[in-house]
This record gives C-alpha cells, structure tokens and sequence, in this order.
C-alpha cells in the first residue's frame, strides 16, 4: 500500500508540468492508507505542487486519521494549504473539531474564506446547531465589520431555528454594522414560507443604505412584491448570459477598463444578434451592478436585457470577487426566476459560473458551457516562460487559484448540456492535451463555434470620416522627430496575460523598431488602476527606466468607448497627413488567446496584425498575408514578428484588407456566431429553431 502511494507521489514529482497534474487524477485519487506519513511529508516539502496535490490525496483517504489531518492544516501557516485543506473538507462528513477553524478561515475572507463557507454551507443541515454555535461564538468577539458580515452571511447559510433566529436579530438590531446587516436581510430572502422572515423584511423596506436596498431584494425573493418581467412580444426561448466582471453599458464606455474586455463588449453585441433571431424570446444579459439597477431591470420588457447583479463592497476583479459567491447566487437566481428562463449560457471558470451552475441545478436549467482552455493555456505560457515553477506553485495559486480553477472547468464540462469550443487548427487535441478532456469521446455534446465582431461597425468607421481629432492630438504631443511615423496599436485590458508590459519591452529594447514607429497602448483605467493594472503601468515604468527615450514614442490614453476605438483603427490604417504615417500595424502581445476579438477588428479596419500562434488566431490570420503568428510570451520573437508586420504593411494594401474582410464575412460576424448559438440553446431546449 505504501509503496503504491510513494510511486503515485514519485508520478507527481516527475510530471513533466503542472498542466499534467492538474488533468490527471491519478496525482489525486484513491490514495490507500497507511500511507498518511508519506503524505503529509509532501505536504510540508519544498514542491509546492507536490504539496497540493498530497492535501487532495489525504481527502480521498476514508479514515478518521485524514479528518485529523485536514483540520489541523486549516491552521496551517501556508496559506495556500489552509485554503486546499478547506475545499478538500467540503466531500467529507461533518467533524466537530475542524468547524471552529473553518469559521475562523471563514471570518478572514478572501478565497480561503469562500471554500470554507462552501464547505460549512454543505455541513450545514447535519451539523447545523454545532455550526451555528461556531459562528456566534465568533461574533461575539468579532469587531471588524467585514469580518461580521463574513460570519453574518454563513450563518443565514445554515439550517435550525438558531440560526434563523439569531440572523433575524441581527436583521433588525441598529447598532449593528450596515454590512452585516444586509448580510443578514438577503439571507432572510432564502426563509421562502417563513412568517417571521416576511414581518422582518416587511418593517425594513423603507429603510435607507445597504439594509434597506437587501430588504427590497428579499422582497422579491419572498414573492412579497412582484418580481417577473412582463413576456416579449414574440414567443421563443429565454436565454441568460452571463459576464459579472464587468460595467456593461449599450455604449460599451467602460471597454478595455479593469476586467472590462472583449467579452463584455460581445455580450452586448451578441445579445443583440441573437434577440433578433426568429425563435428567441427574450435574451438575459447578467453583469454586476448596483441593487437599484439590479431591481430596476427585474421590470425591463426588452428582449435584450441587461441585467445586474449586486456584489457586496466596491468592484474587483474577477480573480478577488470568489467571496461574492452568496451573493451572486441569490442574484442569479433571482433574475432567472424573473425572467423565467430556458437556459443559461457559462463562460470561464469564475465565480458567477460557479453560483450560477449551483442555481442551473436546482431550478432543473438546461447549461451550455464554453470550454475555453483557462486558465491550462495561461499555466502551459507561464510555465513555458519560467513564472510558474512546482517550487512557486502554491504561493501563485493563492493569487490565481488555478488548480481550483482547472477543476471547475472540468466539472462544469461534465456536467454541461452542451458544450462550445473555440476555433483551433487542432481542436480536439489541443483541448485534451491542455485538459484532459475527450472530445471526440462525446462527440454529439460538443459544437465549434467562432465568436465573431459586428463587421459593420468597421466597415463604417473605414469609410466614413473619422473623427481622429483626440488620436491627432495625442501623436501631435510626442516629440518632433516622432510625427509622421505609423502606429503600432494594441488595445486591451492592462493585465498581465495580455502581455501589454511584454509588447513595450519588445519594442522598446529594439531602437530599429522603436525608430520606425510610435507605440499606442489602449486600455486600462489610469485614474484608478485595480491592482492588475498597477502591475502592468509599474512593469511598463520600469521598461522606460531601462529606455528612457522609448517615453518620446510611447501613447497611452487609457481605456475609450467601443466606437472610439474603432475609428482610432481606422485612422491608423488611413494615415492622418503629417501625423500618422501609412504603414500602421496592430500587434498582441497576449500570453493567449482564446479567440481574439481586438484582432478581428484590426484585422477588419484594414491592419496586419501579429497574434499568438496558437487558440483561435491561428485559424483565421494568414501568416505572411494578413498578419503574422508569433509564439507568445517571448519579447524577442514578439519583437521580430513586430518588424515583419511593418515590413508586410508596406505591401500593397487593397487585396490584403479584401481577403482579410472575406475572412471575416465567412463565419466570423457576430450574426454568424448568433446563428449558431440559436440552434444549440434550441437543442437543449428541446426547441425548433425557427428558419
């Protein structure tokens, strides 16, 4: 027995990559007794990844031993173990001595908090009272208000009079933190039938600040006040699509602006193709936003709606938002129940895809799910690049979450209706090497679907007549020497698997490409950075340290509108006189890219683009004709990619951009994307699409 599990350890130890781990359960599975001391060895070893995988190998040892074990590592000082020791507790039963722990881990927040919510939430019916005993005892020391609300929202997870009881309390007590309280008011929206729970929120409806906006939402949860959007004017199936990281606006103002990136700005757009489709009745598009918005929209008789769900405390990424997970939950199911939805349709591994395959199943909701290879794709750049080692696997995963990540995407592939995958030239290979999932195994479950652009709104910007005048000014306040250059463009979030750091080491370091163009970034909010657009504005300052004089040829505006963006990528095709030279280029400099929405509309306002060689690119740019591929991650061969773009861009423009846009006209419109996504969630559905 002992040896099997010492040559499973060796396995991990000698895998070839953290991608090999992650997809293979041998590293994870069925790790037989008595192999407890060899394992918990691993876990305080030197190989982090070793170390991970060993906390998953004693969670699937049936024995009283291993609960020991998982409860003293909830207090362990890795971080990232106390967080993998919490979900791993979440399959097992009930254990006494690991609920103060977990409530601690739960009162500190962050993800770790989150999985071990999750797992007290799951306990929370056969160990109810112990629980809710656990958590009061807490709150009766805890002063910070977060941490209140934290312990708060658990409470109103768990089952028994106490709980209930004590959360109604604290739903009522004034001198109870305002954040704490509405914690307390949303958990009150779950107690449908309740009496006391319907007086509770009836005396708070009138109430201001956060208490106030959660009581008007458990309102509706309760059926206290009416709830449901009127129906469309055409019968058909309801779909809801979901994006929560994102301010979405019909403007798309906030594009390129924290996590606000190309999906945000296709989910507006798609929504609108596929509301017009014959057969669709209503499409749902879920972002965040504020409870007033969130109650606004529940009236909307729209047959694109862009609905909100309300997170808790100010924005944040999607990689900081895992403790919204209650919320977004209740959220969800709310404007599913609303809206009386067909299907939902599940993008990345995040937690609105988390909660909201929770809500799928318990309404009984038909799921498609787009598997694209994240964050396996970004793991396989990073440890091709050397940022991700077995000995730094732990303390990055506290920041990413991959392995839970990697999990989620299998499981939400399994379970899935349908599944929708990404272009690649080798489809089915590439996602079982990245994730060990069998394509052609089910071949019947699973659809290639291209994302597409809305080509007209290129088309427009191309032929009409720009309105330049902010891009003008921006060139017009570099140096002398720099007028007259063309543009080399990249537009995108400022985070770090979009390579915006990377792109400016490229050129910057190369003074013949640095001569030849000037380098406009757009993207990222630069008045209020999140910390990952920190990351990246500090990385580019220390790039222009090394090369002051790249600042003379360096823009970066920031983030503008969609329609902004595309009449700045017209005028960099055209050429603005003495301004902008002919010749611009649009280059990506992405760690991956699943699809690459900027590139298309490049590739359609008439730009040779460089893009990654692998994903969805690599079908569609035509390497030496329209663009040129390049293995991402690398500043060097980016940089060489780079200048065979501006030597391609001196060509003869007119065949090129006609080939580029046939291309595009040929399956990757948003239209065509619409169209096919119709007959699916028609399937699952078990709707006729309508022709």
């Amino acid at each position: 027995m002992a040896s099997t599990v010492g040559s499973v350890l060796h396995e991990v130890g000698r895998a070839a990559s953290v991608l090999d781990v992650l997809r293979d359960d041998r590293g994870t599975a069925l790790w037989p007794y008595p192999a407890m001391r060899q394992l918990a060895a691993a876990v305080d070893g030197a190989d982090e990844l070793a170390a991970v995988a060993a906390v998953h190998g004693i969670g699937a040892v049936d024995d009283d031993e291993a609960d020991a074990v998982l409860s003293r590592l909830l207090s362990h000082p890795r971080t990232f173990l106390r967080e993998h020791a919490a979900w791993v507790l979440r399959s097992r039963l009930p254990r006494l001595d690991a609920i103060d722990r977990l409530a601690g881990v739960t009162a500190g927040g962050g993800f770790a908090g989150m999985l071990a919510q999750r797992t007290l939430e799951s306990w929370g019916g056969p160990a109810g009272d112990h629980i809710a005993a656990a958590l009061l005892r807490l709150l009766a020391g805890a002063r910070d208000p977060q941490a209140r609300a934290r312990l708060v929202e658990t409470l109103g997870l768990v089952s028994g009079d106490r709980a209930g009881e004590s959360v109604r309390w604290i739903a009522l007590d004034p001198d109870e933190s305002p954040a704490a309280r509405a914690r307390a008011v949303a958990a009150l929206g779950d107690r449908y039938g309740d009496p006391a729970a319907m007086t509770a929120i009836g005396s708070l409806l009138a109430a201001d600040g956060e208490p106030g906006a959660a009581a008007r939402l458990a309102a509706v949860d309760l059926g206290m006040v009416a709830g449901a959007a009127p129906d469309g004017d055409e019968p058909g199936f309801r779909v809801a699509q979901l994006f929560l990281h994102a301010d979405i606006d019909r403007e798309l103002s906030r594009a390129g602006a924290g996590d606000n990136g190309g999906v945000a700005t296709l989910l507006v757009r798609l929504g609108d193709a596929l509301a017009a489709r014959p057969g669709v009745g209503r499409v749902l598009t879920i972002s965040r936003g504020t409870a007033e918005h969130a109650l606004t929209t529940l009236g909307s008789g729209e047959k694109h709606v862009l609905a909100a769900v309300p997170m808790p405390g100010p924005a944040v990424n999607a990689v900081n938002a895992w403790p919204a997970r209650v919320a977004v939950r209740r959220g969800i199911r709310r404007l599913l129940r609303a809206y009386r939805v067909d299907a939902i349709h599940l993008r990345m591994a995040e937690v609105g895809s988390l909660a909201a395959a929770e809500v799928a199943a318990e309404l009984n909701l038909p799921v498609v799910f787009t598997l694209a290879p994240d964050p396996h794709t970004t793991i396989d750049a990073l440890e091709r690049t050397g940022g991700l080692r077995r000995d730094n696997f732990g303390v990055i995963d506290e920041r990413e979450h991959y392995w839970f990540r990697a999990r989620l995407v299998q499981r939400l592939a399994t379970a899935a209706d349908h599944v929708v995958l990404f272009p690649r030239p080798e489809v089915a290979r590439d996602i079982k090497a990245l994730t060990g999932i069998d394509v052609d195994g089910e071949a019947g479950r699973f659809s290639v679907v291209a994302e597409g652009i809305d080509l007209q709104v290129s088309l427009a910007a191309s032929a009409g007549s720009p309105d330049p005048g902010e891009l003008e000014a921006l060139v017009a306040a570099l140096p002398q020497h720099r007028h007259g250059l063309p543009l080399a463009v990249s537009v995108g979030r400022l985070h770090r698997v979009k390579g915006m750091a990377t792109l400016v080491q490229a050129w910057a370091r190369e003074p013949a490409l640095r001569e030849r163009c000037n380098l406009l970034i757009v993207g990222g909010d630069l008045t209020d950075p999140s910390p990952d657009e920190r990351e990246q504005l500090e990385l580019i300052a220390g790039v222009l340290r090394e090369h002051p004089e790249a600042a003379d040829g360096l823009i970066m505006p920031g983030h503008r509108p969609h329609g902004v963006v595309a009449r700045w990528l017209a005028a960099a095709c055209a050429g603005r006189g003495s301004l902008i030279g002919s010749g611009s280029v649009y280059v990506c400099g992405s760690l991956k890219e699943e699809f690459g929405l900027a590139l298309l509309e490049a590739l359609a306002a008439g730009l040779v683009v460089v893009g990654p060689d692998a994903g969805g690119p690599a079908t569609y740019i035509e390497h030496g004709v329209t663009g040129v591929l390049v293995r991402a991650g690398d500043p060097a061969e980016l940089a060489t990619a780079f200048s065979a773009a501006l030597e391609l861009a001196t060509l003869p423009a007119g065949p090129r951009i006609e080939r580029a846009r046939e291309r595009i006209s040929d399956g990757l419109t948003v239209e065509s994307m619409a169209a096919a996504l119709t007959g699916i969630y028609a399937s699952v559905t078990a709707q006729e699409p309508h022709s």
